[in-house]
């Protein structure tokens, strides 16, 4: 199956809730220290971070059942 433009965008999404929830999992001072001007008003939490990978699975495993993803 061909790489669709859902897929790309997915996997997009997939790579940005990872990225978010391993530095909140392990680099939440590390993100607080580089970012001060940007951790006010885009703050790490794991919570959120957790739940935004959990959705993006969530979407993964429906454009999966309809073949969009290529694999």
């Amino acid at each position: 199956m061909a790489l669709g433009f859902e897929g790309i965008i997915w996997y997009l999404f997939l790579l940005d809730s990872l990225g978010a929830t391993i530095t909140s999992l392990c680099c939440a001072k590390w993100y607080k220290k580089k970012f001060r001007w940007g951790h006010k008003h885009f703050p790490v939490t794991r919570g959120w971070c957790v739940a935004y990978l959990v959705l993006v699975l969530w979407v993964g495993t429906a454009l999966n059942r309809l073949g969009l993803l290529g694999f």
